[in-house]
């Protein structure tokens, strides 16, 4: 009931967001700041949401610029790293996604293989949004 009810939220916060939102740029903005390990959304160039992730470790390396989402799949097993979930997972780059972890207590420092981890539920809100304002109106930055 929960997730119908964010899913719904999102849906209807995107309608009459774009019903005041100008053509030019992308209305959703996932901010990624690697020297902060956190993610900041953005819609209509509004911040909404500010949340810790945990982007790559020492020997790993997380992709820099700006980039759409490919793929979106709610659940994605790992074929490279021992089949491990990837709950509400959001692709941008190749193998590179921003998804939902089981490891909450590294959240805000690096601990990933380059991709960008999220609390289960921040994952699947920011799923949910993309979903909602459609891939080609969303943009992902990741900056130093």
């Amino acid at each position: 009931m929960r997730r119908i009810f964010i899913y719904l939220s999102a849906t209807l916060f995107a309608c009459f967001t774009f019903a005041g939102a100008s053509s030019a740029g992308p209305r959703l903005v996932a901010k990624i700041d690697l020297s902060q390990q956190r993610m900041k959304v953005y819609t209509g160039g509004r911040l909404q949401y500010s949340w810790p992730v945990s982007t790559a470790r020492r020997g790993y390396r997380t992709p820099i610029g700006s980039f759409s989402p490919k793929v979106l799949k709610r659940m994605h097993y790992s074929r490279k790293y021992y089949n491990s979930p990837m709950p509400h997972s959001v692709f941008f780059l190749g193998g590179y996604a921003i998804h939902g972890t089981g490891a909450i207590k590294r959240l805000g420092r690096p601990a990933s293989h380059g991709c960008v981890r999220l609390h289960p539920g921040n994952a699947r809100r920011l799923y949910s949004l993309i979903r909602a304002y459609g891939k080609g109106n969303t943009r992902i930055r990741i900056v130093r």
